[in-house]
């Protein structure tokens, strides 16, 4: 049996390893579609996405359309007669796209479907506080993130866990994920499970993060005050304002239990600790950076700060 002609689709960092592992795979990626380059940085040069800098790395031929629905871009994949098509963070497909190939479009996912479909299923499981997520290979179809099911795995979620260091996790299993599905795609082992035949409680969501999605409300409980802080960081970062200047948090530690000052009062040894006031106790700030400024320690941010 020869090895699956594959188009391999996506942008960032996390569809690397993906890639990645097809390759030593020894699957022909007969083409990498990825985003057109783009102005990035203060002199504003154009910038090469993750995927294609590693793409060229190994010599492989890569489309950047503008359009997806361009007829010169379409009539170019339908020459490549790929068997299948693997899409790992990139834009949504048009149906005349996703259905090309014989054995249709793969897509991973980076939570356990059906649960947080969406743009930022990494941050949300973080942010609703939840102690497992997961990584889902499915079958794409007309309404986004809703195709057939084929394989999944669980990943368990650390109490002091952060956005960033999940979405790294997530895209070292992902890939594994991805190959296997792809290797039991080829033998014929995986036909797909329906996501309305999974029973769920309560479905959740896992919208784009927008920039009053981060910032801090300080009458919330400190738990999910936390959670919000851990599951914006590194990027976007949730933040606050102090002394009418917006700063960014990374990194806190909460502490549960009666105040009597109003929520959102900070307070600090000016050495230490900075600490703000919620509805349930205090959040201790551990990493922030300053409007203007870089990311910092609190501790060097207390030796330039006057209460």
């Amino acid at each position: 049996m020869k090895p699956l002609r594959i188009i391999f689709m996506g942008t960032p960092e996390f569809a690397v390893p993906s890639l990645q592992k097809l390759l030593e795979a020894g699957y022909p990626v007969v083409a990498v579609i990825t985003a057109p380059d783009k102005p990035a940085g203060r002199g504003l040069q154009m910038t090469e996405s993750a995927v294609k800098k590693f793409a060229l790395s190994k010599g492989l031929k890569i489309l950047q359309p503008e359009k997806l629905k361009s007829a010169d871009f379409i009539n170019e994949l339908k020459a490549l007669k790929a068997d299948v098509q693997v899409v790992v963070a990139f834009r949504m497909l048009p149906e005349i796209i996703w259905n090309m190939p014989p054995m249709g479009t793969i897509n991973l996912h980076a939570s356990l479907l059906p649960q947080y479909r969406g743009a930022a299923p990494v941050n949300w499981a973080i942010i609703n506080g939840e102690k497992e997520t997961g990584v889902t290979t499915f079958r794409l179809q007309h309404e986004i993130d809703t195709g057939n099911i084929l394989l999944q795995k669980k990943i368990p979620v650390r109490d002091d866990e952060t956005a960033g260091e999940l979405h790294d996790e997530m895209m070292e299993t992902g890939a594994e994920l991805l190959l296997e599905t792809i290797n039991r795609l080829s033998k014929g082992e995986l036909h797909g499970v329906k996501q309305d035949d999974i029973p769920q409680k309560t479905l959740h969501h896992a919208p784009k993060i927008f920039t009053e999605t981060c910032r801090i409300d300080w009458s919330k409980p400190a738990d999910e005050i936390y959670n919000l802080i851990r599951g914006l960081s590194p990027y976007p970062a949730a933040f606050t304002f102090l002394n009418d200047k917006k700063i960014k948090i990374f990194s806190c530690e909460k502490e549960t239990g009666a105040t009597k000052e109003t929520p959102g009062t900070f307070s600090s040894d000016n050495k230490t600790y900075l600490k703000c006031s919620c509805s349930n106790g205090y959040i201790y700030i551990k990493e922030l950076q300053p409007e203007g400024r870089k990311k910092m320690k609190v501790e060097d941010f207390l030796r330039g700060w006057r209460n």
